[in-house]
């Protein structure tokens, strides 16, 4: 995300403190940041607050003598590759609405030509006004974005539509719509994550350790990429992603069900979800009592979901994960040829800093061509990155 600038402009409402924690995730993100603050907002937080966040000096007067031979509001939105404002107020989405550019941000809004997100904060019954809602209509038409408010407790002590989105929400989107590769657009992406659970009586199960962390970053980098995803999950703790079809599954066979209904129209399938191999072979309607004699459960064979999606492959690219404790490799490779898949993506288990519940992993990434590409430790999001770039050299 290099070499990507965000111009944020902040305006006088309570929420402005909230653009701060904005400034920060994005800066984190590796993204320059610069601000442009309305008189009201410095009521609310100082300069020197955004300045010290962006690390680049903060705009407050249109007519300030500039710094550097250049006309601030041009310069700004020529340096754009978005401007988010934050939080908007019924006061700036109406002046850009009806044209009105008479200082800083509404004529550095009116000049740039990268996209132009408002995130609006204001009282609930200003956010609902009929003339506030026509304002953001209109802006909508003209190809303006927005992260619509979320509902609550608002600072006045009204409850309602009005309270400014999640900062990290808002950081993760304006990241995503400035995303450096856009090379999957028009593309339906199927990934699986998770672990799934398999049933021994109403209130007991088996299932495995993993997280659901390696799908969920498959899943964020191909819709940063501009695919259109679903991403089938079994249990975790994992926040759902934002503009990704998430469809929640237990069961091996509830998993096998969601898969095949959207297998045939998927362009790309990454398995990377842990599946059950083995259920009960009788499962108990009733909770089984603790007696005096050891319990006997037998197990039998369940869905191989993999090995069906290899069988039943047509112009699909198929993905499969490999977690192995020993051989690694030679387990890998087997896997690939057995199930029919175009790339495997292994890694060891037993490694203590990476694999299940880490947010880093270490894989070799195999493909039918007889290519291994072999990553050391990195971001989960970074290993899907890599395995997104190998799939698209191909394509």
């Amino acid at each position: 995300m290099s070499n990507k600038c965000v111009v944020i402009g902040v305006t006088g409402g309570i929420a402005a403190y909230k653009a701060l924690d904005v400034i920060s995730t994005l800066r984190k993100k590796n993204i320059d940041t610069h601000v442009i603050m309305t008189d009201s907002a410095t009521k609310f937080v100082t300069p020197l607050s955004f300045q010290s966040l962006s690390q680049n000096l903060v705009v407050t007067d249109m007519f300030a003598e500039p710094r550097a031979w250049e006309i601030q509001h041009i310069s700004l939105a020529k340096k754009a590759d978005l401007m988010l404002i934050v939080p908007a107020t019924a006061n700036i989405i109406g002046k850009v609405a009806n044209g009105i550019a008479d200082d800083m941000l509404s004529t550095t809004i009116m000049a740039t030509k990268a996209p132009v997100v408002f995130a609006p904060a204001m009282n609930t019954n200003m956010y609902d006004n009929p003339i506030v809602q026509k304002n953001i209509d209109k802006l909508k038409e003209f190809g303006y974005a927005f992260i619509e408010p979320a509902s609550g407790r608002l600072a006045c002590g009204d409850t309602g539509r009005g309270k400014l989105e999640d900062t990290k929400l808002i950081s993760d989107i304006v990241a995503s719509m400035i995303y450096d590769t856009k090379d999957l657009e028009g593309k339906k992406v199927l990934v699986t994550a998770g672990p799934t659970i398999a049933p021994i009586d109403p209130v007991r199960f088996i299932t495995n350790r993993s997280t659901g962390k390696m799908g969920y970053a498959i899943a964020e980098e191909a819709r940063d990429r501009g695919a259109q995803v679903t991403l089938i999950t079994g249990p975790t703790s994992l926040e759902t992603p934002f503009g990704v079809d998430v469809v929640k599954v237990n069961t091996n066979e509830e998993m096998l069900r969601v898969i095949l209904d959207k297998y045939e129209t998927s362009h790309i399938v990454i398995k990377s979800a842990a599946v059950a191999d083995y259920k009960p072979k009788n499962y108990s309607e009733e909770k089984i009592k603790k007696k005096e004699e050891n319990l006997l459960l037998e197990f039998e064979r369940d869905n191989d979901i993999l090995n069906l999606l290899g069988k039943e492959k047509r112009n699909q690219i198929l993905v499969g994960f490999a977690a192995e404790s020993s051989n690694v490799l030679n387990n890998a490779k087997d896997k690939l040829k057995r199930k029919n898949l175009d790339y495997i993506v292994a890694n060891d288990i037993s490694s203590k800093d990476t694999g299940f519940a880490s947010d880093n992993n270490k894989v070799i990434i195999l493909d039918n061509k007889g290519e291994e590409l072999y990553l050391d430790t990195m971001s989960k999001r970074a290993v899907a990155k890599h395995l997104f770039d190998l799939i698209n050299k191909r394509r």
